[in-house]
């Protein structure tokens, strides 16, 4: 219960520097940001990169490219999923 306290707090504490997600699109026809930047820590991705510091033989340098990959994905994917809500809306707002 401690360690996820303590994950919590991390979390919420570092919320403003690691989030550098690309703003979210405007239009539905908007095409992609070239960066899409990453998500900011949640508290499951820094319970694995505790876990995977303290327990794991694999290379830091591996732990933090994956976790980087993984955030700038769901960055991206997130992006996208909004472009499709605006387009979906725009769609309904005509048929309305």
């Amino acid at each position: 219960m401690a360690a996820l306290a303590i994950c919590a707090i991390t979390a919420a504490l570092v919320k403003d520097r690691t989030d550098t997600q690309a703003p979210p699109p405007v239009k539905p026809d908007q095409p992609p940001p070239p960066e899409p930047g990453m998500i900011p820590l949640t508290i499951p991705e820094i319970k694995r990169l505790l876990a995977a510091f303290t327990t794991r033989p694999l290379p830091r340098w591996l732990v933090i490219h994956w976790d980087a990959w993984t955030r700038r994905h769901q960055a991206r994917s997130r992006w996208f999923h909004k472009r499709a809500r605006l387009a979906r809306d725009a769609k309904i707002a005509l048929l309305s």
